[in-house]
C-alpha cells in the first residue's frame, strides 16, 4: 500500500511563508546598513590612499592616472581589513533600529523562533566571511604584486630619475641633465645634457625633448637643437639638428628586480616557499603565519556579528537604549582584533600559536552567540536574590 506524504496546511503554509518574508525583510535592512557602513570606510580608506600617492605626481612626475591606478590597487587589502568593522557597524545600527521600532518584538510573537530571528544576521556574516576569503587568497595577491611591479617601475624609471624641472640632475654613467620646464603631457622644453666617458665631453641643447621607447628600448627625442664634441684630436665639434634620437639604453642598464613580500605571495608559495621566496620574501614561519592570517581573517566578519546580536538581543529590553551594551560590544571586537594582529605577529616565531589565529575569533563569537540563543543573560546577583526571596514568600504564603 502506498502512502502520500502529508502537506502542510494550509495555515501552516502561510505562516512559513510569512516567516520568510519576515527574514527577507531583515536580511535586506542589515544589508543595506551593512553595505552603507563599509562603502563609507572603504571610501576614508581610499581617500587616504590617494593622499599618500600623491607623492608620486609631485616627486616623481607621474601622471594622476598612475597614482589612481596604485589606489585601487591596494584597495582589496584595505577592504579585508574594513569588512569586520563594516559588518559590526551596520549591523549595530540596524538591529538597533529594528529593536527600537519593536519589529524583532512584533516578529517574535508572530512566532518566530530565536534562531529564526537571528539567522538573516547569521547569513549576512557568512557571505561576508566568504567575500573576505575571497579576496584575501585571490584579489589581494594579484593587487600587491601589480602594484608592487607598477612601483617598481616609477622607481626605475628614468624620466623620473634623470629630468627634474629647475634642476641639474647627475644621473649614472656621468650624464647630467637640466631641464627648464616640463608640460603635463610630458613634453621638456629647453633641455640640456652633459656628458662626459673618460676624458671625452659632449654636450648638447634642445629646444624640445620627449621621452619614448623604439624597439622596447629607451630614447630621448631632441628637436631644434645642437650637439658640441671634442674630437680625439682637441677640435670641437658643433652641428645643428631638427631631430636627434638619444639613446638611454647605456643609462639604464640596472641589476634590480622585483623582490614581493610575504603579502604579494598566493596562498600555495606561502604554504610551499622557494628558495628564492624564503631568501626574499621572509623565513618560512613568517610566510606560514601570513597564510594562517589570510584564512583566519574572515572569521571576524562571524564574531562582528555575533557581538552585534549580544548587544542588542542579548539581554532583556530596553527602553533607554542600548549604549553600554553597544560600547561594550564594540570594546571587545576591538581587544579580540588586536590580539589577533598580536598572535599573528608571534606565530612568526611560533608555528603552534597560529591555533589562537582561528580560536581567538571563533572563541569570542560562541562567547557572544550563548547569551542570544538562550534569550537571556545571566541574571546578576542581586536579580538571583530577589527572585528566591520571591519563591520563599509565595511558599510560605501556601503554607
Amino acid at each position: 500500500m502506498d502512502y502520500m506524504p502529508l502537506e502542510p496546511s494550509g495555515r501552516n503554509r502561510r505562516r512559513w511563508t510569512r516567516m520568510r518574508l519576515i527574514q527577507r525583510y531583515l536580511f535586506r535592512q542589515m544589508a543595506l546598513s551593512v553595505t552603507a557602513a563599509c562603502a563609507a570606510l572603504i571610501g576614508i580608506g581610499i581617500l587616504s590612499q590617494s593622499l599618500d600617492q600623491l607623492e608620486i605626481i609631485v616627486e616623481r612626475g607621474q601622471s594622476a592616472f598612475t597614482m589612481a591606478k596604485l589606489t585601487l590597487l591596494a584597495t582589496p587589502q584595505l577592504i579585508s581589513l574594513i569588512l569586520p568593522i563594516g559588518l559590526l557597524v551596520g549591523s549595530l545600527i540596524a538591529l538597533s533600529r529594528l529593536q527600537r521600532e519593536n519589529e524583532l518584538t512584533a516578529a517574535s510573537a508572530a512566532g518566530m523562533t530565536r534562531w529564526s530571528l537571528i539567522s538573516p544576521a547569521v547569513r549576512l556574516a557568512v557571505i561576508t566571511a566568504v567575500l573576505a576569503l575571497f579576496v584575501n587568497l585571490f584579489v589581494q595577491p594579484g593587487a600587491q604584486r601589480e602594484a608592487r611591479r607598477t612601483a617598481f617601475e616609477i622607481r626605475t624609471d628614468l624620466a623620473a630619475l634623470l629630468v627634474e624641472e629647475g634642476r641639474f640632475v647627475q644621473g649614472p654613467g656621468g650624464i647630467t641633465v637640466y631641464a627648464q620646464q616640463i608640460e603635463q603631457n610630458g613634453l621638456i622644453n629647453n633641455l640640456f645634457v652633459y656628458l662626459r666617458d673618460g676624458d671625452e665631453v659632449a654636450t648638447w641643447n634642445a629646444g624640445r625633448a620627449r621621452f619614448t621607447r623604439i624597439d622596447d628600448r629607451p630614447y630621448l627625442i631632441l628637436q631644434n637643437g645642437s650637439m658640441q664634441q671634442y674630437s680625439s684630436r682637441g677640435v670641437l665639434n658643433h652641428f645643428a639638428f631638427q631631430e636627434y634620437p638619444f639613446d638611454l639604453t647605456p643609462f639604464a642598464e640596472t641589476d634590480e628586480t622585483v623582490r614581493f613580500k610575504d603579502s604579494d605571495l598566493w596562498l600555495p608559495e606561502l604554504l610551499n616557499p622557494s628558495a628564492e621566496q624564503l631568501e626574499r620574501a621572509g623565513t618560512r614561519n613568517e610566510l606560514l603565519a601570513e597564510a594562517h592570517a589570510r584564512l583566519s581573517s574572515p572569521l571576524y566578519a562571524l564574531t562582528a556579528v555575533a557581538l552585534a546580536l549580544f548587544a542588542i538581543l542579548g539581554g532583556p529590553f530596553k527602553r533607554t537604549g542600548y549604549g553600554r551594551r553597544i560600547a561594550f560590544a564594540a570594546t571587545a571586537f576591538l581587544i579580540a582584533r588586536v590580539a589577533g594582529y598580536g598572535v599573528v605577529a608571534a606565530s612568526a616565531w611560533n608555528p603552534l600559536l597560529a591555533v589562537f589565529q582561528y580560536a581567538i575569533p571563533l572563541g569570542v563569537a560562541f562567547w557572544a552567540m550563548r547569551p542570544v540563543l538562550r534569550g537571556r543573560l545571566r541574571r546578576s546577583k542581586r536579580a538571583r536574590i530577589a527572585a528566591k526571596l520571591g519563591r520563599m514568600r509565595r511558599a510560605r504564603a501556601t503554607a
